[in-house]
This record gives structure tokens, sequence and C-alpha cells, in this order.
């Protein structure tokens, strides 16, 4: 009798989209606005898209955007979203939400931003590779600026060590046991304790805060950048329209 065949580790990828973007100042959400002929989040969606480990896509919006994210959807043939679902008030609600819709027999989770439309196939490889191994790990970058930590009057009060400052950014990858460890401890703290819940920033934070777990910093990519003000778009743009010719 044959040996059975090792089972192939499944990666479920949660794209967030349900932000408001009021910094923006556009009637059109920033994850919906057009950039180089798609929607931002079409970007990102269609990396995953094309990503042979990628398995499936939960996509987190807002309730009143499940309609047109399902339209979306079936315009640009995101064959791999097989789940739509209402965003939270704050984004670790939005995570949860995406969460439950999670096949149980995922093994790995990558948690993207729907802004963040330069995310390549190369970064979703890296992530893949090494959450296999770190079981937590999240894309960053080395900060190029100096920072300095202001005090509470607005004054510069230190002047912080550049050298061991990241800028993070998503894809965040885990173990989905372990994130799902780290979110039933979370729900369970908040019932309990009621803490500021609103310092909750990015996933690796619940995972940091709820186990013993180490959170792996792997290479980003300065590319990846979230779109948040009018100006990210002009940048992003410019990139899209670089990486196409380099592709043409």
């Amino acid at each position: 009798m044959a040996e059975e065949m090792e089972k192939k580790p499944k990666y479920t990828a949660i794209v967030l989209a349900a932000g408001s973007g009021t910094r923006m100042g556009s009637p059109v959400k920033k994850q919906y606005m057009e950039l180089c002929g798609l929607p931002v989040v079409v970007h990102s969606l269609r990396q995953f898209e094309e990503n042979p480990q990628i398995s499936s896509v939960v996509l987190v919006t807002g309730k009143e955007d499940l309609q047109y994210a399902l339209s979306m959807s079936l315009k640009y043939e995101l064959h791999k979203v097989k789940n739509i679902v209402e965003g939270g008030d704050m984004r670790f609600r939005s995570v949860y939400n995406g969460l439950r819709a999670v096949d149980p027999d995922t093994d790995y989770l990558l948690i993207h931003d729907g802004a963040r439309p330069m995310l390549s196939q190369e970064l979703i490889d890296r992530c893949c590779r090494e959450v296999a191994i770190a079981k937590a790990c999240v894309a960053a970058v080395p900060v190029k600026d100096t920072i300095k930590r202001a005090d509470k009057e607005g004054f510069a009060a230190e002047t912080l060590d550049r050298s061991a400052l990241y800028s993070v950014q998503t894809p965040q990858a885990f173990s989905y046991p372990l994130f799902v460890e780290a979110y039933r401890k979370l729900l369970h703290t908040i019932q309990e304790y009621h803490p500021d819940v609103s310092k909750i920033t990015d996933d690796a934070m619940i995972v940091e805060g709820m186990t013993d777990r180490k959170i792996r910093l792997i290479p980003g990519d300065y590319r990846n950048i979230k779109i948040t003000t009018p100006e990210d778009m002009l940048v992003a743009e410019a990139f899209l329209q670089w990486k196409n010719t380099l592709e043409s």
C-alpha cells in the first residue's frame, strides 16, 4: 500500500476593507477608489488570487458595502474570495469577524490591509515560508527617518535608536490554531477586565499579549505602502506604472 501523501499546508488570507478612510477626504472609501483602472483592494486580491499557495480569501468590508464587494469579486473573477463578511467598529473586531468565516481546516492565516495595493508575489511567498517555521511573523522594514519621542507638551523628549526600529506592514501571518487561541484569550480578557482595546493597532499585538509566542520580523517592501492620504494614491500609481513598465 502506497504511503499516504503528506498533507499540503492550507493558507487562507483575510483581507480587511472595512475602514472608512476619512483622511482621504473623498466620498469613495479609499479601498474602493480607482487606482490604475482597478479598485485599490482588487490589486491585493488579485495577488492572492494568483498565488498558488493561497487556498481561499475572506474579504471583510463595511455592512453597506457587502453587495458592492460581491459584485466586485464577480466582475474581476476573484474565485478565491469564498466569504465576504461585515467588519466591526475596530480593526480587531473586523479581523475576528473574518476569522469566524475561515475554514477550520486552515493551517496558516495571512492578514492583509486592503489599502495596501502594492502587495507582491514575493512577499506572499516569504510570509508563507516563514510562518510555517516561526508560527507568527510580520512584514516589516527598517525605518529611514530619525524618530523622536515627544513629551505631553509636544517637545522632543528622546531620540530613539533608529537601528532597532521597524515599520510594520501587512501581511501578518500566523498559525491558525495559535491565532484562534490568542483571540479566545483576548475576548475573555475583554469580558473580565475591560482593557482599552483602542490601543490594538495590529494583529501581532494580540498574539504578543495573549500568548508566549514571539513575532518574527521578516523583510517587507518599501513599496508596500498603505493608502491613507491623497498623496499616497500618487505614490502608488507611480509604483504600479513602474512595475508595469518592467513587466512589459
